[in-house]
């Protein structure tokens, strides 16, 4: 199936690894211009390499400069032509008992987590607009964000919070022809995971949470990015998409 988003312009935070990597990849198979934006230079060097020559542009940007964030938008627009979509994936997740945590890192989360979401949203809908195109944006938040989950107040309550913005801004810009949604992932086992993926003992009493009994290959995340960030998905908007093997299904 052609989705259509050979050309489009494409933005995508913490790609160099985990999710983001796997979603610029995606992206750029099905014929995107891919805007791939993380701190690490090296690691974002090595992912357009692997891609078809020209579709991946690798951008050093550190997500918790907000000057830094509010010019992705038009950097993009400069490098790629164009800009259409944005899949906010960039993010941070430090365990840590609540009791004893320290608020300025409570605040690097949210600062992390929701406020550059909000303020390159704001920036790609000006561009949006301004082009007469409207525009997708994605958002990947966690299904930490539905639940909560102990040890993990920071992040999950960032992720609940980057889930309402969601549908505030699809409600809000539904007139400009602009859709906002997210995806919530489950256990996916990414580098974050290898602490989990690297013990059998504690790989077998996670996979015993989850209906399918495994965990999430990354690639698995790339269908139904595309479909989001393509024509085929106009009517859909402020939707929030669990994948996650059945995790929060259950009782």
């Amino acid at each position: 199936m052609d989705l259509g988003l050979t050309g489009h312009g494409v933005i995508v935070t913490g790609a160099s690894k985990g999710l983001g990597r796997s979603a610029a990849r995606a992206l750029a198979a099905e014929g995107a211009n891919v805007l791939a934006v993380a701190r690490t230079e090296s690691s974002l060097k090595d992912l357009a390499a692997e891609q078809f020559p020209g579709t991946i542009h690798p951008f050093v940007c550190d997500m918790r400069d907000r000057q830094q964030v509010g010019s992705l938008a038009e950097v993009a627009v400069e490098r790629l032509g164009r800009l259409d979509v944005v899949v906010n994936n960039a993010g941070i997740a430090p365990a840590a008992d609540f009791l004893e945590m320290d608020m300025s890192l409570f605040d690097e989360v949210m600062e992390m987590n929701v406020a550059s979401i909000a303020l390159l949203s704001q920036a790609a809908a000006r561009q949006f607009i301004k082009a007469g195109r409207g525009g997708r944006i994605i958002n990947v938040v966690s299904i930490s964000g539905i639940l909560g989950k102990a040890t993990l107040a920071a992040y999950s309550a960032s992720k609940g919070a980057a889930i309402q913005l969601t549908k505030a801004l699809a409600a809000e810009w539904a007139r400009h022809d602009i859709q906002v949604n997210a995806i919530a992932p489950g256990a996916f086992a990414t580098e974050a995971q290898s602490y989990v993926t690297g013990n059998p003992d504690v790989l077998a009493k996670r996979v015993r949470k989850i209906p399918a009994r495994r965990m999430a290959e990354p690639t698995e995340i790339g269908p139904l990015m595309c479909f989001l960030a393509s024509p085929a998905a106009k009517f859909v908007s402020g939707a929030i998409y669990v994948i996650d093997g059945g995790e929060t299904a259950k009782l």
